[in-house]
């Protein structure tokens, strides 16, 4: 199981103002410090950890943060409406469009996402796979 995920930055105010545009609708919870942001789901009183846990930090070597070639971070969406709504913020807090939010032939028929980039240019999906809601060869 992965714990957690880390990206680089540069500019963690950038960082922070990309990553408040959707991480929040997705029910993460932020804490910052001076190590960065902290991105986690909510734990109720007597349960497990949801992982993983998200970070956005500045690199530990001084130099300049880089995003990894055909590296990329997908996040769940609960529905194909707000893949579309969360990917539009994104792009309006700073993300670069890498393919906007519809069904991919090379994926299952209700695989539904969405690509941007960060502002340091980490690759990011936003997807939904509800098989309730129409599927890409539907009408």
């Amino acid at each position: 199981m992965i714990a957690y995920v880390t990206v680089g930055a540069d500019d963690i105010a950038c960082a922070k103002r990309f990553y408040s545009a959707f991480l929040p609708a997705l029910n993460y919870k932020m804490k910052e410090g001076p190590e960065g942001l902290s991105y986690a789901l909510p734990v109720q009183a007597g349960q497990s950890i949801i992982l993983p846990d998200f970070y956005v930090k500045p690199t530990f070597d001084g130099r300049p943060a880089t995003a990894g070639n055909g590296a990329m971070i997908a996040f769940e969406a609960r529905c194909q409406k707000q893949v579309r709504e969360l990917h539009s913020a994104a792009l309006a807090a700073g993300g670069v469009d890498e393919g906007q939010p519809g069904f991919r032939d090379s994926y299952g028929p209700h695989f539904y996402v969405g690509y941007l980039r960060d502002p340091q240019g980490n690759k990011l999906a936003l997807f939904s796979n509800d098989p309730a809601e129409p599927a890409r060869d539907e009408p």
